[in-house]
């Protein structure tokens, strides 16, 4: 009880704080003020209503936002999100441009599980509806899923992959993006081995922790630092009662959210100063940039206790996959079963969550595949997140990304090159 009152206290102050916010606006915004030509009313009224969106979206899961495709019959055609497969935890769905002949490359977009949501890879997901079909994984909010569905842990996770791969079939080119790079990686194993007729066609890791120790960072010291123990009394709250989730063990979201803005905080609270300043000047918009990245930024999910705390110690402490040591439902995962699908890497040089060397590292592990079926970019100048949603990713990478599957389809024919279309 004791972690629930916690979890309803994170809550209530959130919640607060979007009252507080809604309050100073709708008060400072009476029309009988607008006599005072003191500024004060309008910063409040600016702070309020910066306040009130702020801590609102924090619990809001993002749209998609991807409403038409123009394509090249020179029309406007409907984009539907349609669910694929529907799980308790995560469900695969398709990023369907309606009306489109089927694009020659099927893409699994696999979204990490690590605090925001799938449509953080809205930018991603664009860039390939150019000239693929794409699928990704849309986790779902730990809070929302009754403790009646059990437990999710690393183990659970790889056995959604492969069930999605083997949905799609083996004609199917897989990305995964930071976090799941590691236990997709395993999944792969554990379908080159078990039911190799479901590999996919092709393997692109970005920027994923799958050796930890390859090249240490902070996010790594964190995890060498601190005990399971420590971890679990720190993060580890119930659901409280607002929630269908109630009662389930969790990593909240915004305690997740406060770990991501204390790393730069000076950064984020100018930030919001700079943006209440240009509410009171009239400049700013509802879709301006400060708001289309925050709306993103701010809207956080839980993770199941299970899966943060056995992902901190048989990914980073234990170093299972680095070692190939991985155990899934019983079975010791052997990396190197993968003989026959093709392995890029990508890393940023300037990453400073997964470094470089952290995932180049998967291509070691992969001691029965060929030479000729591995690829590895290190992206210059790009962070974390540019090398799968900024101009680097947009520019460089993915050109590389599309060549690779091109030359490794199992298809075994000549894609088309990368047409003019466009996401709106």
């Amino acid at each position: 009880m004791r972690y629930m009152m916690t979890y309803d206290w994170m809550e209530t102050v959130r919640n607060t704080n979007q009252w507080m916010g809604a309050t100073a606006n709708s008060m400072a915004s009476y029309p009988l003020f607008s006599m005072v030509p003191n500024p004060v009313f309008n910063w409040m009224s600016a702070w309020g209503e910066v306040t009130e969106r702020t801590f609102q979206r924090m619990v809001v899961k993002p749209d998609w936002g991807i409403r038409t495709f123009t394509c090249e019959d020179g029309k406007d055609h409907l984009v539907e999100i349609n669910t694929v497969v529907e799980r308790d935890f995560g469900d695969l769905i398709h990023i369907n441009v309606t009306g489109r002949e089927t694009q020659p490359r099927k893409v699994l977009l696999v979204a990490p599980m690590s605090g925001h949501y799938a449509t953080l890879l809205r930018s991603t997901v664009k860039s390939l509806l150019v000239n693929c079909e794409v699928y990704v994984t849309d986790w779902h909010n730990a809070r929302d899923i009754p403790v009646s569905a059990g437990k999710f842990d690393v183990e659970d996770y790889t056995l959604y992959l492969v069930d999605f791969m083997r949905e799609l079939g083996p004609d199917t080119h897989v990305i995964a993006v930071c976090q799941p790079a590691p236990l997709t990686l395993a999944a792969t194993a554990y379908l080159a081995e078990l039911d190799p007729k479901a590999q996919p066609s092709t393997l692109t890791l970005i920027g994923g922790p799958v050796d930890p120790d390859a090249t240490p960072t902070e996010v790594t010291d964190f995890g060498r630092r601190v005990t399971m123990g420590q971890l679990e009394q720190s993060m580890i709250q119930r659901v409280g009662f607002k929630y269908k989730g109630v009662g389930r063990m969790v990593y909240p979201g915004l305690l997740q959210l406060a770990s991501f803005m204390s790393m730069n905080a000076d950064r984020h609270s100018k930030a919001f100063t700079d943006q209440i300043q240009r509410v009171m000047r009239d400049e700013a918009s509802d879709h301006d940039a400060h708001n289309r990245f925050y709306d993103e930024y701010l809207a956080v999910m839980d993770m199941t206790a299970e899966f943060y705390l056995s992902t901190v110690e048989r990914v980073f402490k234990k170093r299972e996959i680095a070692r190939n040591a991985f155990i899934v439902d019983g079975h010791k995962v052997d990396i190197s079963k993968i003989t026959d699908v093709a392995v890029m890497t990508v890393e940023g040089a300037n990453d400073d969550i997964s470094a470089p060397g952290q995932c180049i590292a998967a291509l070691d592990l992969c001691t029965g595949l060929a030479d000729s079926k591995k690829a590895n970019h290190l992206e210059p100048g790009a962070g974390h997140y540019g090398i799968f949603a900024g101009r680097s990713w947009r520019d460089n990478i993915r050109p590389l990304v599309i060549d690779f599957m091109n030359t490794n389809s199992r298809k075994g024919k000549s894609l088309r090159p990368a047409n003019k279309n466009s996401a709106a």
